[in-house]
């Protein structure tokens, strides 16, 4: 799978923004068929860091309704990712 197709966006939240200065953790949308292999890998080349681990879990849909319509909104995959002291991600900072 291509590189740019695994990482979908970054997820800056306020639970996340806590975890990235507490403990090095950048949380990620990926595509649902990444494993956290390929998420690492896809991490280290485009940011250039040391990943140590990844946890990933899978976020069901939330049902949304529009009048008497009722739809589902999709499901998606996160990716919480641990850097390696001393690495960061200058995209994430000043955020």
């Amino acid at each position: 799978m291509e590189l740019y197709k695994i990482i979908k966006k970054a997820l800056v939240t306020e639970k996340s923004t806590i975890a990235k200065d507490e403990a090095n953790k950048y949380f990620f949308e990926v595509d649902r068929r990444a494993n956290k292999i390929e998420i690492s890998n896809a991490v280290e080349k485009l940011f250039k860091v040391k990943v140590l681990n990844v946890a990933v879990m899978n976020v069901p849909g939330k049902k949304k309704r529009q009048g008497k319509i009722l739809g589902e909104k999709p499901s998606w995959k996160k990716a919480v990712v641990t850097l390696s002291p001393g690495s960061r991600i200058d995209v994430f900072e000043g955020v």
